[in-house]
């Protein structure tokens, strides 16, 4: 497997970095204020936690919290996993060597280089900056071919912060389940949709060959308890993926399931407070577009947490974020990574510090050097 671009440019900053701008995740809770939102049952088992092996499929009280979030989907539907690990699962139980596959493009890495490695066919259907990042499903239509095995969507999407429209993704619901293939959704960003944006259904809600992937990684603050779900109506593929997580984690974390229980519960407020930090965000990178339209210009995401913003520099995005940690501290993180060309940068709005950062962004494109810098 080639190494994972993105995740080796955050090895080398994210934690020394003193300024993040590009982080996915939204502001983390500390395990304090996390105590402090817990009902009483879900604290009885934080009080009464054994510490020996869990459920293989998860603890029983989160899975049925998870399915909760869903129309028609049990507990049963819904198997624990490490979010990373979801895609993972996910790709070998369905894939094999020669399976042609469809992603949304850019994304994530794993959600195509899994696949690749494999030895399957990758076909790229690309957002349009143009029509401000949109997936137009006449392009998934016409990347289509008989051996189609699946379809792999990301909404709302990373690293661009694209949306469609509800009648956009019931086309693209439609047109997998009538090429036959299944459809791998990962919604790591769902449920953060601001006001006046209407959230989309659910893969797992739309039909039985579907397959989501959702996690408290992103819209509920608990990057660090590494949980996440997997949840599918087919009983047949929720036996495989059980089978093959054997392999990799075997179980959940005991501390991490209840913590997990606990933000699930409180999850109204939590999203809030993202909602609220992520609008004041785009505040930011729009105020930084007024004031250097010439050399950045974005389009604010319909939703989620990231988006892609242009940055016309001489010499290349990748150059310019590597001299701009360098000399300040402050990271970025260019679309190189992405394998999306050199002309962009991804923002991470969810931080509470982002605003700030970002008037230090100024400050330094602000200060006198040569054009191509």
């Amino acid at each position: 497997m080639r190494p994972f671009a993105i995740e080796r440019y955050f090895a080398r900053f994210e934690h020394s970095a003193r300024v993040l701008l590009s982080s996915s995740d939204c502001e983390p809770l500390g395990l304090g204020d996390l105590l402090a939102l817990a009902d009483e049952e879900s604290l009885e088992f934080w009080r009464n936690l054994s510490l020996g092996y869990t459920e293989s499929p998860g603890l029983e009280a989160l899975r049925r919290e998870v399915a909760g979030l869903y129309a028609g989907i049990s507990p049963d539907d819904v198997l624990e996993v490490v979010p990373e690990e979801g895609i993972l699962l996910a790709m070998q139980t369905l894939l094999e060597q020669g399976d042609h596959v469809v992603v949304t493009f850019p994304g994530y890495q794993s959600l195509y280089s899994i696949a690749e490695d494999m030895g399957c066919e990758v076909t790229h259907w690309q957002a349009d900056e143009a029509q401000g990042w949109r997936f137009d499903p006449a392009g998934l239509r016409a990347a289509l071919r008989p051996n189609t095995k699946l379809v792999v969507v990301n909404f709302p999407h990373n690293p661009t912060g694209c949306l469609p429209s509800v009648d956009d993704f019931r086309e693209i619901a439609g047109i997998v389940a009538d090429a036959g293939a299944w459809l791998f959704s990962d919604e790591m960003y769902r449920w953060l949709e601001p006001e006046g944006v209407d959230r989309l259904p659910s893969a797992c809600e739309t039909g039985p060959k579907t397959v989501t992937l959702c996690g408290m990684s992103k819209t509920f603050s608990l990057p660090g308890l590494r949980v996440g779900w997997l949840v599918t109506r087919d009983a047949d593929l929720m036996a495989r993926l059980a089978a093959a997580k054997d392999y990799i984690t075997i179980c959940g974390s005991a501390p991490s399931e209840v913590l997990a229980l606990m933000g699930l519960r409180a999850r109204m407020g939590i999203v809030a407070a993202n909602l609220a930090t992520i609008d004041a965000g785009v505040a930011a990178v729009d105020r930084l577009a007024a004031s250097y339209p010439e050399l950045v210009t974005w389009t604010p995401p319909r939703a989620g947490s990231v988006a892609l913003a242009r940055i016309a520099t001489g010499q290349g995005t990748y150059a310019l974020c590597e001299r701009l940690v360098a000399e300040t501290g402050i990271m970025l993180l260019p679309s190189r990574v992405f394998d999306w060309g050199d002309a962009h940068v991804r923002f991470g709005l969810g931080r509470a510090g982002f605003a700030h950062g970002v008037e230090e962004l100024s400050a330094w494109l602000a200060a006198p050097r040569p054009r191509s810098a």
